[in-house]
């Protein structure tokens, strides 16, 4: 679909000169400044009692431009001095730098989209934008959720919240403060990437959807640059999501897949020959600390090391637990499965760890681990085992699944913390990566 501008346009030059000589002096000053006259459709709000406009696009799409209108539209009036429909406004994205230099001062940004009478001042110090008619618009960041805790708004542009680290809570501090005005709306305008917040808003009886792929633009980007990208990126997910805006079933460069886990699953196990409980603890003990990762997997060890078979037999992890709590709960897994030992990451409590567990059951085997690598450095040997189909999982592992996809080679892309994820890292590597690492040495050293 085309905007009313390209449509002027393809019915050639007689057509455009009517057009121009029919208005008046005022009507083409202000020609460019009206944003619907060049606007492609999926740039333009839908009609209807929406609460979040969510605009997802490829790169180039015009997503940034539809932004920066749609928040002119919120503030301005009819005349420079008149007020709009709202007068406090929040803008948040990755960083400040991020809103300054793209959201406001961009090339599709707020100033620039801004008629010269109607202008807003940016204020560095205060880190916002002050409208002739008084609106005001701040500028806040994902990385510091709890700054939007206290300012109140009517209305809000998000970009990219896909790409956010900690998106979910900024999201739910930014929805606390929309209490302004009688109808409060927020435009988000974000590539697709497959997380969470994005994938629960979209799902939501109040938000609408406007998409386009990177090509309805072509009109306003650089000579070759879809010829480039095309020939470089066609037929990839990387292309699918950043060239036709498409939301994936699954996290950009996933450790795990859907199908991957699919792939090992069965209905029982066999029987094992050893089967351990890995916990990772949270750093605190309370009902708002990130859960307490339990998980249990079992082995058959029979046979050369490379043929060693693993199944994840179930995930015990629970949240909001004290202490005493979360170790009662990894006893009693070892109790259900008959496990041989329980192995705990110590590195947020140390030798307290231990004492609360044994202070449940003070024989337990226990075997202490501390992470000295990153969580993604942790998990990729764990993530092979799958990709050589030697893992099988039980039913009944959703949460744990969930976490596992949102693991990527950049880091976790999940709501809070991998706990479940880290609790599995560590009961496969107890169970097989490092025995298959110390088989696997001799034999580099003979080379």
């Amino acid at each position: 679909m085309k905007s009313a501008a390209a449509w002027i346009v393809s019915e050639g030059p007689d057509a455009q000169e009517d057009f121009l000589a029919a208005l008046t002096e005022g009507e083409l000053f202000a020609l460019p400044w009206i944003f619907e006259f060049w606007a492609m459709p999926h740039q333009l709000p839908p009609e209807g009692g929406w609460r979040t406009w969510v605009i997802l696009g490829g790169r180039g799409a015009g997503k940034t431009r539809a932004g920066a209108e749609w928040v002119r539209a919120q503030v301005e009036g009819a005349r420079p001095l008149d007020p709009g429909c709202c007068a406090r406004m929040a803008l948040v994205g990755e960083t400040v730098d991020q809103v300054r230099e793209v959201m406001i001062f961009g090339e599709s940004g707020i100033m620039a989209c801004s008629p010269p009478d109607r202008r807003p001042e940016w204020q560095a110090t205060r880190k916002r934008l002050l409208w002739p008619n008084g609106a005001i618009a701040q500028v806040f960041s994902a990385h510091e959720p709890e700054s939007l805790r206290g300012p109140q708004f009517d209305g809000a542009w998000v970009d990219e919240l896909a790409k956010w680290k900690r998106a979910q809570e900024t999201w739910d501090m930014l929805q606390f403060g929309l209490r302004l005005g009688d109808d409060p709306r927020v435009c988000v305008t974000t590539t697709p990437r497959n997380v969470g917040v994005l994938k629960e808003l979209l799902e939501r009886d109040s938000t609408v959807v406007t998409s386009a792929p990177t090509e309805a633009n072509a009109a306003n980007l650089a000579q070759g640059f879809l010829e480039e990208v095309r020939a470089r990126y066609a037929g990839t997910r990387l292309g699918r999501q950043e060239l036709d805006g498409v939301l994936l079933d699954e996290a950009e460069d996933a450790l795990w897949t859907p199908r991957l886990i699919e792939a090992g699953r069965v209905t029982e196990a066999p029987a094992l020959d050893r089967i351990v409980v890995a916990i990772d603890p949270p750093v605190t003990g309370h009902g708002g600390s990130d859960a307490c990762g339990i998980v249990v997997a079992g082995a058959m060890t029979r046979g050369p090391v490379q043929d060693w078979q693993v199944w994840v037999l179930e995930d015990a992890s629970v949240e909001g637990a004290s202490p005493a709590q979360w170790a009662e709960a990894a006893i009693r897994a070892m109790d259900r499965w008959g496990a041989d030992r329980l192995v705990a990451e110590v590195n947020q409590g140390g030798d307290l760890v231990e004492q609360v567990i044994r202070q449940v059951d003070p024989l337990v085997s226990l075997r202490k681990v501390h992470a000295s690598r990153g969580k993604v450095v942790r998990a990729e040997p764990v993530a092979a085992l799958y990709e050589q189909g030697r893992v099988h999982h039980l039913r009944g592992l959703g949460k744990l699944e969930d976490q596992m996809c949102a693991m990527t080679a950049r880091g976790y892309e999940g709501r809070g913390s991998p706990d479940r994820v880290d609790a599995l890292v560590w009961a496969l590597t107890d169970l097989i990566v490092e025995t298959s690492a110390k088989w696997r040495a001799p034999r580099m050293r003979s080379v």
